[in-house]
């Protein structure tokens, strides 16, 4: 099955519960703040819970529009930070009709199929202002993984590092850092690009009015 969202609707508390506050991805979060400069809005994409990488853009001062398919998710979003913007929704269909400063997609865009990944790219895209960071996690090369949380099956794919690299440039992104299975970062794969600044302004000029579309967590 590769739609999680049953998946983290069942297992939501626990998942909470028992998710790692340590930062071990700071690093890269940090890469995130120094390339916003000014830059407040951040778009989280399959937010979970809001923590801890919600948190850290929050406590620096940032404003958060998480979005996540799981209704639990977000439910613990809104109890937790009210102010931020919280939407239950598909990423695949988002069409929020403005852009943001940053646009994180940690442990989340990895869930979507092969082809739902390829698809996430023009939605980056939209959504990025000029010069936005955007993060993600991937997986070391190309294929599907099953993975088990709290008893239940989770699905992971990925594509291969070099159509990755593909996509990023075709939608307007330059790499800026690739690292495969960090071993600082509990093994993840982590991908850290920047939205050329020429590339969003133009798709700026073509973006459609503003749509807010309904899911969770990829």
């Amino acid at each position: 099955m590769t739609d999680t969202r049953p998946v983290y609707e069942a297992v939501a508390r626990q998942f909470d519960r028992d998710r790692s506050k340590s930062l071990m991805e700071k690093f890269y979060l940090d890469r995130v703040l120094a390339l916003l400069g000014g830059g407040k809005k951040i778009l989280d994409l399959g937010c979970g819970s809001a923590e801890p990488i919600a948190k850290f853009f929050i406590d620096a001062g940032r404003g958060i529009t998480g979005v996540d398919a799981a209704t639990a998710m977000i439910a613990l979003c809104r109890e937790r930070y009210p102010e931020q913007t919280w939407i239950e929704g598909d990423m695949r269909a988002l069409d929020l009709g403005r852009r943001f400063n940053a646009i994180i997609a940690w442990d989340s865009f990895f869930h979507l199929p092969a082809a739902g990944q390829r698809a996430m790219f023009p939605v980056f895209a939209r959504h990025a202002a000029p010069g936005a960071p955007l993060l993600f996690t991937s997986g070391p090369r190309a294929g599907v993984a099953m993975g088990e949380i709290y008893g239940h099956a989770l699905h992971h794919a990925s594509l291969d590092t070099a159509e990755y690299g593909q996509l990023l440039a075709a939608h307007g992104f330059e790499v800026l850092l690739h690292r495969v299975e960090d071993p600082d970062c509990g093994r993840h794969t982590v991908w850290l690009a920047q939205a050329r600044r020429r590339a969003a302004a133009r798709a700026t000029a073509r973006a459609a009015p503003s749509v807010c579309a309904t899911t969770t967590r990829g």
